[in-house]
């Protein structure tokens, strides 16, 4: 199996160093614009191999889609990163142009891969792969629930003093501020969180995961890479290995939830095929506004994209 990741730079290079210690690919290509940035990082990657045992090849490219061909998966994490003070949004004009450009050079030389987006703004980034493409909705599909849940576990385990091996949580919406975690199915090895945390530390712990990623930046000066990067492998991972995992994941929806024609985060299986099914969860209606009001926002940063490429058509 042939996995490519085009985009050197944090995420990207996180992605490939993660999945070649997993050890399950033959090939991993890592591919970036910028000179030797991809061929550096591949080779520090390989010369790792003897120390921490994995066989997976890591090989880098300079913009060279030739390299790419026939991947099964490719996970695009293009584009710039945000900056402090910059929303998800102000990214839209730059970073739809190079989603574009990526995805008709992958679609060129891999017509058959599923594709994997992560750039942000990453809700509408994946609705651009997915014009762009020109295939089935569940071949095109974008990292963000794997991220957003893990923060929310993390903070979690922090609070209740646990592993968070044994926390289990959805989290739906959009991949921004309008975000919907889902306290109702959060659960610890099986106990209901609303038992083991106070309902103002829960919303506290909401509220900081809305927020996670703009904490990082804020921190940082950049946007986070290691967990961002180790999500989009386990994704890969579950399509490799046909695993049947479930997962939130920013997905096309059409009708699902009451809502049509957008890419949102919501459950599915993940499987060889992509999604092979998108979960419907039984939502109260405190749950369903929030869900609605996060889709506004995706729909509202979706049609400017829309607009924007009809001036540029």
């Amino acid at each position: 199996m042939k996995v490519t990741v085009v985009g050197a730079g944090n995420v990207g290079a996180t992605c490939a160093n993660v999945l070649a210690h997993r050890d399950f690919l033959q090939e991993v290509v890592l591919l970036d614009i910028k000179e030797g940035t991809a061929e550096g990082k591949a080779l520090d990657t390989w010369q790792q191999a003897p120390i921490d045992y994995y066989s997976t090849k890591i090989t880098g490219v300079t913009n060279d889609y030739t390299k790419t061909a026939n991947s099964d998966v490719v996970v695009i994490t293009s584009g710039l990163p945000r900056k402090p003070g910059m929303s998800r949004d102000d990214l839209i004009s730059t970073n739809a142009n190079i989603v574009k450009s990526v995805t008709e050079n992958i679609t060129k030389h891999s017509p058959d891969a599923i594709i994997i987006i992560v750039s942000n703004p990453l809700d509408v980034m994946t609705y651009c792969s997915y014009l762009t493409a020109k295939k089935d909705s569940s071949k095109v599909f974008g990292m963000a629930g794997i991220l957003d849940t893990a923060r929310y576990r993390a903070f979690l385990a922090d609070e209740i003093g646990c592993s968070p091996k044994d926390i289990q949580a959805i989290l739906m919406g959009g991949h921004g501020d309008t975000m919907v975690p889902l306290p109702r199915y959060t659960t610890v090895s099986g106990i209901p969180v609303t038992e083991l945390v106070t309902a103002d530390k829960l919303e506290a712990i909401i509220q900081r995961t809305k927020v996670g990623g703009g904490e990082i930046v804020n921190l940082l000066g950049t946007s986070a890479w290691y967990a961002p990067g180790a999500a989009a492998a386990q994704m890969v991972e579950a399509i490799v290995k046909n695993e049947k995992r479930i997962f939130p994941v920013c997905a096309w929806l059409t009708g699902q939830y009451g809502l049509k024609d957008i890419y949102l985060g919501v459950p599915v299986v993940l499987g060889k095929n992509g999604i092979e099914k998108i979960i419907e969860l039984q939502l109260n209606e405190a749950e369903k506004e929030s869900l609605n009001t996060s889709a506004q926002h995706v729909k509202e940063v979706m049609d400017v994209l829309d607009k924007m490429q009809s001036a540029t058509a």
